[in-house]
């Protein structure tokens, strides 16, 4: 039987929004084929193999989607390029990014006890895996999650379902689940979740980049939070 890291990559690596049809103005952040392709797809097949080379189930975590910054560059979630070079040990060349959900997330994971204790229980990803943009006011593009379009909420769900679901196949725990966003995202998974029954608990917690935004004193208190939870399901 392929080990976990195996299984994963598979489905990582293949999964596409091209037969999806999207709102008019809304374009696909995908690092897997996008300019610095090969540099992402080594990244996340190096980092598989170095904390899932085993045949044990993990508790996943799923955030919203990735952003530009984060996943959006690495293909990693909640994984800038500085913290997958200091924390991971995994060289990135040819690109630099810093993002505060990044900041926020390995703090939490050294509390934890460092990656590879953290990985050796949780698979981190997102409830849509690949993120979305749009261009912004002064012509940039900016990030888009996938429920703050009506439209694109609609169209990405058939693909968000066979994505969890294939997700789960690959050898995840459904006893519990953690979610990274107490607001629409909880929501949206709770709902979506009802109608699966892929898990039997949903654990909602604090996103990353609300609390580095509007919470940043109290920090320390969310890491606390978060350990909490994660004591919880060992």
């Amino acid at each position: 039987m392929n080990r976990l890291a195996d299984r994963l990559l598979e489905h990582v690596l293949s999964f596409s929004l091209k037969d999806v049809s999207l709102p008019k103005g809304v374009g696909v952040l995908d690092p897997f084929n996008g300019e610095n392709a090969d540099e992402v797809r080594r990244i996340v097949t190096r980092f598989h193999h170095m904390y899932f080379d085993d045949h044990n189930e993990r508790v996943l975590m799923l955030g919203i989607n990735p952003g530009r910054l984060g996943a959006g560059s690495t293909g990693l979630s909640f994984t800038d390029t500085k913290r997958c070079e200091n924390d991971l040990g995994i060289p990135v060349h040819g690109l630099r990014t810093h993002e505060p959900s990044s900041d926020f997330f390995y703090r939490m994971i050294r509390a934890a006890g460092g990656p590879g204790k953290f990985y050796r229980n949780v698979y981190v990803h997102a409830i849509c895996p690949l993120g979305f943009v749009k261009q912004g006011p002064q012509g940039k593009d900016i990030n888009l999650n996938y429920y703050d379009d009506n439209a694109l909420e609609k169209a990405v769900t058939p693909f968000v379902e066979n994505w969890l679901g294939t997700l789960v196949a690959c050898g995840m725990r459904t006893d519990v689940v953690f979610c990274i966003g107490t607001g629409k995202n909880a929501a949206y998974f709770t709902k979506l979740n009802e109608r699966l029954g892929l898990f039997d608990r949903i654990v909602a917690l604090e996103h990353p980049r609300f609390v580095m935004q509007y919470k940043a004193k109290q920090v320390d208190a969310y890491v606390t939070k978060y350990i909490a939870a994660l004591s919880e399901i060992r």
